[in-house]
């Protein structure tokens, strides 16, 4: 298998209060906020456009279980099916089913210390 990561594809966390939060880093960091957070945008070795984005969530979500941590990692990869299927034969716990939309694809592992991460290939052209 050529490559399985290629980069972070966003970093998720949990706070009282996501609009402020927000807010807040847009007065102060200059973030390009919206309801998801911030996408920054940025071109990959081939010299296509990418982006990563930066989300808080309510603490209550429930979108990082089984997890019980504050946050997710999102990691972008190549090779989805494939990967998916290298990981199920390494052992590697997949949560839930595979979620196709019009800007990439997504599933769910578990790491060793049983934090869940997202896996997504994305189709960034799908934002522009």
């Amino acid at each position: 298998m050529k490559k399985r990561v290629t980069g972070i594809g966003g970093l998720f966390f949990k706070t009282k209060n996501p609009k402020a939060l927000k807010e807040w880093y847009k007065k102060h960091l200059g973030f390009n906020t919206d309801d998801y957070g911030c996408t920054f945008w940025w071109t990959d070795e081939n010299g296509n456009k990418s982006s990563t984005q930066w989300s808080p969530f309510k603490e209550d979500t429930q979108y990082f279980e089984p997890s019980k941590k504050a946050f997710m990692f999102n990691y972008r990869v190549e090779n989805f099916y494939e990967l998916l299927k290298v990981l199920k034969e390494e052992g590697v716990t997949i949560v839930g089913e595979v979620e196709e939309y019009d800007y990439g694809k997504f599933a769910w592992i578990l790491d060793s210390d049983s934090n869940k991460i997202e896996l997504w290939e994305p189709i960034d052209k799908a934002f522009l």
